[in-house]
């Protein structure tokens, strides 16, 4: 029984599996290089459309996951700390062989 005054735990974020993927590319690219990535960064690496990335980026943007200056380049700014997000799968982007 927790005590009436003692403050709820925030939920953890719900994300699919893919979004969390983008998450933890958005932490990884932003770290190993210093700035965040471009839309062009995560199309070349998920190896998908302009159109399909973008709508990502909006659908993260909207479940507040990520906040980004409009007509601003790599301005993605990550929302969530590194413990929510998930391990980046190498078979999810490019990486695969």
């Amino acid at each position: 029984m927790t005590p009436v005054n003692q403050p709820k735990r925030p939920m953890p974020p719900v994300y699919t599996p893919r979004q969390g993927q983008f998450l933890a590319f958005i932490y990884y690219y932003t770290k190993v290089m210093g700035r965040p990535p471009a839309e062009a960064d995560m199309e070349r690496y998920f190896r998908t459309s302009p159109s399909a990335i973008h709508q990502m980026v909006l659908i993260l943007e909207k479940r507040r996951f990520i906040e980004r200056t409009p007509s601003q380049n790599r301005s993605i700014r990550l929302l969530l700390g590194r413990e929510e997000l998930p391990e980046l799968d190498p078979d999810e982007g490019g990486c695969s062989p």
